[in-house]
């Protein structure tokens, strides 16, 4: 019963063997010429204002975390697309209650002003 598992166990170690070579052979063959622009953080090509410590408002941590409630939620409908025909009545009106609480809360987050960019 073992041995059913050893070529795994050699591809487990194969890969993790190519991953570690690779970064031991870049680490110690790769160029290194640091210089203050290559060690500037990277934004967008824009030069940096202020300093990379600043604090987000929480606005935008609501903002996002609500597009990936609503979205993910949105994600239930296509598998509720392919079946709908076998559903029938039922899966109809259980998917316009599901949307219906969807848009409850987003009428409830609407109404809060969590969506509001200030």
């Amino acid at each position: 019963m073992l041995e059913s598992y050893l070529p795994i166990l050699v591809l487990i170690a194969l890969a993790l063997m190519f991953a570690l070579g690779s970064v031991a052979f870049s680490f110690v063959f790769g160029p290194r010429k640091p210089s203050a622009a290559k060690l500037a953080p990277y934004e967008c090509g824009m030069p940096l204002i202020g300093t990379a410590r600043e604090q987000f408002s929480i606005k935008f941590y609501m903002v996002a975390m609500l597009f990936i409630l609503f979205d993910i939620e949105c994600a239930f409908l296509y598998p509720w697309a392919v079946v709908f025909k076998r559903l029938g009545v039922f899966g109809f009106i259980e998917m316009g209650v599901f949307i219906f609480v969807l848009l409850v809360g987003y009428a409830y987050v609407w109404k809060k002003g969590a969506l509001e960019w200030e």
